[in-house]
């Protein structure tokens, strides 16, 4: 029987659901990471005029796609994962580049997302931002549902003072957040250079976002 969090999760995953739908993006929700799986490897087999049955996937730092086998399961579904940490010299990070912005789909997850289907991304170099917004054929999202907030201001606070602290320690950034566990506002070593907010996609159901009943990433 499900537990009073879980029902919740559903009813919230509805909401922001139908709310993605009108801003020309597509939600599914998934229980548990391992149907998070299934319905990303059912995304990317999707095929029609012009789609390849075997996508090139590229994808953007996340921990949620890191800690769960999202990415193995790309590999396991056949498809070709691009590996950006293979690319070092700089005309291979150029080549990796240019492969990711072709690939048939881009693999991220979100900093929060609105229960009215926004999406709240803040990102350092901006590499993984780009790519939601122009390039790759699809980009596909996965979110636990502790990434949920009411609106876009909750979500900016979200990424500053929840999930930027433990990415800062993880990525040895010397900020005042890396210490304090607060936003410092600060310009030295920060991660926070670039914040978008997807309002909608231009291009109807490009971007796909799977909503998982979990707590995954920061």
């Amino acid at each position: 029987m499900a537990s009073p969090k879980q029902l919740s999760y559903k009813n919230q995953a509805e909401t922001i659901i139908k709310n993605l739908t009108k801003r020309k993006m597509q939600g599914f929700y998934c229980e548990t990471v391992e149907d998070a799986k299934k319905k990303l490897t059912e995304l990317l087999a999707q095929t029609g005029e012009g789609i390849p049955s075997k996508k090139t996937v590229g994808y953007g730092g996340s921990m949620t796609l890191d800690e769960n086998g999202f990415k193995d399961a790309v590999k396991a579904a056949g498809h070709e994962l691009i590996i950006r940490e293979n690319y070092k010299t700089p005309e291979e990070l150029k080549e990796c580049k240019a492969k990711l912005v072709n690939a048939d789909a881009f693999l991220m997850s979100t900093n929060a997302i609105t229960l009215d289907g926004e999406l709240v991304n803040i990102d350092g170099r901006g590499n993984r931002v780009s790519f939601l917004i122009y390039g790759p054929e699809s980009v596909i999202i996965v979110a636990g549902m502790n990434k949920v907030v009411s609106n876009v201001e909750d979500g900016i606070r979200r990424v500053r003072n929840i999930a930027t602290p433990p990415n800062c320690v993880r990525l040895n950034c010397k900020t005042p957040c890396a210490t304090t566990g607060k936003c410092g506002e600060c310009f030295g070593d920060s991660i926070c250079c670039q914040f978008v907010v997807t309002r909608m996609s231009r291009v109807p159901d490009r971007i796909k976002v799977i909503l998982v009943g979990e707590e995954l990433g920061y």
